[in-house]
């Protein structure tokens, strides 16, 4: 088999995209420990700053490192890809932003009434996983990958319905909160429901799905979104079993598996993470009575 280090440095590493990423991290650190005064803000947490931290991290992890070229080779470090953008990030990058920069950001004219309306729960569940699923459809998924206008746009697109289909979830903003307590539980249930007939298309379909990962000339055009055209047309690739050893059905088929395995896994974190703050705000209802109790007279 042979190496990804053929395809060179630019292609394994983004080096633009790292760069654009830091100026970002050092841009959040400046506005929220240095100029937060000026915008009226408060001071950013560490807690704030270790989960934006970790979302930018993971991000070029995701994006700009050679998983991002395994996963033009590799359909299994595709969706590796998918879940973590999808299900991991956004959570990340929703408690990590401070809450003065949301207000902020969401009181704006045209923000306001457009991330009320994709926030709502039913719609954040339905456009999400609608387009996840669409996006996964084989004709759909071949024009994507293979055109990097399409491909930025609908996974910017995607990854802006993601942060909506999580904000019901995981905000922590009272005047934004949409849905409580237990109905939180059907929110995730109802998710992972919603994303499933994907998952099981791909892990038990019978043959190749994708002809850019199946067809060599649909694949070389695929790989022209992550390696410099000059790189490219210096090489002699005739396809991805040139860098695994796995057949294009089981490849995947373990695409599939990993997705769902992955999204279980984060979703019965935030399953967790929802049923012990349900049970700390019960907690605080039934210890407010006795709080608030008149004493007798003496």
């Amino acid at each position: 088999m042979f190496s990804l280090d053929m395809f060179g440095f630019r292609a394994l590493w983004s080096p633009f995209y790292f760069l654009t990423l830091a100026a970002i991290l050092v841009a959040y650190y400046l506005i929220g420990y240095k100029y937060y005064s000026r915008f009226n803000g408060e001071k950013t947490t560490g807690k704030q700053a270790a989960f934006f931290t970790i979302g930018i991290i993971t991000l070029y992890i995701i994006k700009g490192s050679p998983l991002d070229l395994l996963g033009h080779i590799a359909f299994y470090a595709h969706m590796i890809q998918m879940a973590f953008l999808y299900l991991v990030i956004p959570p990340l990058f929703i408690f990590g932003i401070p809450h003065w920069v949301w207000r902020r950001v969401l009181q704006l004219p045209i923000m306001k009434p457009v991330f009320t309306f994709l926030t709502r729960p039913l719609i954040a569940l339905i456009v999400f996983n609608g387009m996840f699923s669409f996006y996964h459809i084989p004709l759909v998924f071949d024009v994507i990958k293979t055109n990097m206008w399409y491909h930025a746009g609908y996974t910017s697109i995607l990854f802006v319905f993601a942060i909506a289909m999580w904000w019901p979830l995981i905000n922590e903003l009272e005047e934004y909160e949409t849905i409580s307590g237990i109905i939180k539980v059907g929110y995730i249930f109802a998710d992972g429901i919603l994303i499933t007939p994907a998952c099981a298309l791909i892990i038990f379909a019978d043959s190749p799905m994708y002809a850019t990962f199946s067809d060599p000339q649909a694949w070389a055009q695929a790989m022209e979104l992550c390696v410099p055209a000059a790189t490219l047309a210096g090489l002699n690739l005739s396809g991805p079993e040139m860098f695994t050893s796995l057949s294009l059905i089981d490849d995947q088929q373990l695409g599939g598996v990993l997705m769902k395995i992955i999204q279980e896994i984060v979703y019965l974190i935030f399953l967790a993470h929802t049923l012990f703050s349900w049970f700390r705000s019960e907690q605080k209802v039934d210890a407010l009575p006795n709080a608030i109790e008149p004493r007798t007279a003496e």
